[in-house]
């Protein structure tokens, strides 16, 4: 139940104040500091995905394709009740306070996998890393949308999203010097990619002081002064003296605590429609990109006899691929419009897969065509999966964003994310082409549902402030 202890009406302006800056140091400190936790999540799939093959040798710790497999749903697993946890946690207690935590959270999780001596260790220890990384979703995506301007938001969390694939890039030539066995065993050598991880976790503990509470928050949870202080002490960074003072106002009754109640009657009355949107583009996106890319390793072995130390020059091409998506087509998505945009990265990128579905079961393809297929797919793909996420955190009240994005991702990776490795480590456990095939064109007819769905359904969010496309629950008398 709600807690019905209201502080007194706020009449404000800091939205029109946060939106009407233009781009600054201070912007891109924010979005280095939280945005390079995606580059961690990156380096850790990748490093998975590399290490799969290496994991499966009697040298190492003799797992099979299955077990493979299932490290995969146990990771995207803790994602899924981290980022409920979290979610909640994050719009009752603040964006700041909680990303410090699921921080913390991932750091002891991929620490521990490096020490992992069987199969239920490392299961374990994959669960609590996912639990972090699940957290970050919800706390990052909420204090990037609350603190960019509103002309900027789209393309902005692209690329912060996008950025996941630096990581996999770092993770991919990283798996080439500690899997070669040149410089230290091979046992040794993805324990390591593990411990690396964890290091440099614990540096971006240090950047994040450069980040504020959301004032956004703040005013919801009747914080006026704090968010005026925070707004203000933003201003002197930017520099905005040559500024209009901004006209338009917000006027809100906060509330210390929103309940259950007034949170998911918003999400599925009110805004049920976008509930539906929310829930297909995060379910089909993440139903892709786990099918493909934590089973990407064992294509690569299995079909095209891949040496498994050589797993990592395959995936770095690929991982660019992801990242320039989002950079060179972000911009679009705040121009021609969301929407537009959404409907048309999810059509293509699922009519790309099917047909390279079937160019793989043909036998047409080599290793590196593979690949080459593979960039072309998610260089659109990448915009798409990142403009699911987009939506789910900007087309709902203030007061819900961190736990709707919590819902839908752990929705949508229930559905989309925990079974597609599982299904598609049997796909290919069974060595035929044409039945992995049929896996890869399924998954592309899901992505076209989506764009229709999004086509018809969508919201046209483009530069409009987060107010205006969702009013705040305490906007409300």
């Amino acid at each position: 139940m709600a807690d019905t202890t209201s502080e007194p009406t706020i009449e404000t302006d800091v939205p029109a104040r946060l939106d009407r800056l233009p781009w600054s140091r201070f912007h891109l400190l924010v979005i280095i500091a939280l945005g390079i936790t995606w580059v961690l999540d990156g380096l850790e799939v990748t490093i998975v995905g590399s290490i799969g093959p290496i994991l499966k040798e009697p040298a190492t710790l003799g797992f099979s394709d299955q077990d493979i497999g299932a490290f995969a749903t146990s990771y995207l697993a803790g994602a899924v009740l981290g980022a409920l946890g979290f979610g909640w946690l994050t719009d009752r207690f603040g964006r700041k306070f909680i990303f410090y935590v699921t921080l913390a959270t991932y750091i002891v999780g991929v620490l521990l996998t490096a020490f992992s001596w069987n199969f239920w260790s490392f299961a374990l220890f994959r669960f609590i890393t996912g639990c972090g990384i699940g957290g970050e979703y919800a706390a990052i995506n909420s204090a990037i949308d609350e603190l960019m301007p509103a002309r900027l938001r789209g393309r902005i969390a692209l690329i912060v999203n996008g950025s996941y694939w630096i990581g996999t890039a770092m993770g991919a030539g990283g798996s080439l010097l500690l899997l070669s066995g040149r410089f230290v065993g091979v046992d040794l050598g993805w324990r390591l990619g593990f411990a690396i991880g964890g290091v440099l976790g614990c540096g971006i503990i240090f950047l994040r002081h450069w980040v504020p509470e959301s004032p956004r928050w703040s005013i919801t949870h009747g914080r006026e002064r704090e968010a005026k202080r925070i707004v203000e002490e933003i201003e002197d960074r930017v520099g905005v003296h040559r500024l209009d003072k901004p006209t338009k106002t917000l006027i809100v009754h906060p509330h210390r605590v929103f309940g259950f109640k007034a949170i998911f009657g918003s999400m599925f009355g009110e805004y049920r429609r976008r509930s539906v949107v929310v829930f297909v583009l995060m379910a089909t996106q993440a139903f892709l990109y786990n099918a493909v890319f934590f089973t990407y390793g064992l294509i690569l072995t299995d079909f095209y006899k891949v040496p498994s130390n050589g797993v990592g020059l395959f995936i770095l091409p690929f991982a660019v691929g992801n990242f320039l998506g989002p950079v060179f087509l972000g911009h679009f998505f705040d121009t021609i419009g969301r929407r537009k945009m959404i409907a048309a990265t999810y059509t293509v990128s699922g009519l790309m897969l099917a047909l390279v579905g079937i160019l793989f079961a043909n036998d047409l393809l080599t290793a590196w065509s593979q690949t080459l297929c593979w960039c072309a797919i998610f260089f659109v793909a990448s915009a798409a999966a990142s403009a699911a996420y987009l939506t789910a955190s900007e087309v709902f009240p203030l007061e819900t964003r961190a736990l709707a994005i919590a819902v839908f991702y752990a929705i949508g990776t229930l559905i989309g994310g925990v079974a597609a490795p599982w299904i598609f480590g049997q796909l290919i456990g069974t060595g035929d082409a044409w039945t992995l095939a049929g896996g890869y064109i399924f998954a592309g007819v899901l992505m076209v549902g989506a764009a229709v769905c999004a086509a018809f359904l969508g919201v046209d969010a483009e530069g409009k402030s987060l107010e205006d496309i969702a009013k705040p629950l305490s906007s409300a008398a």
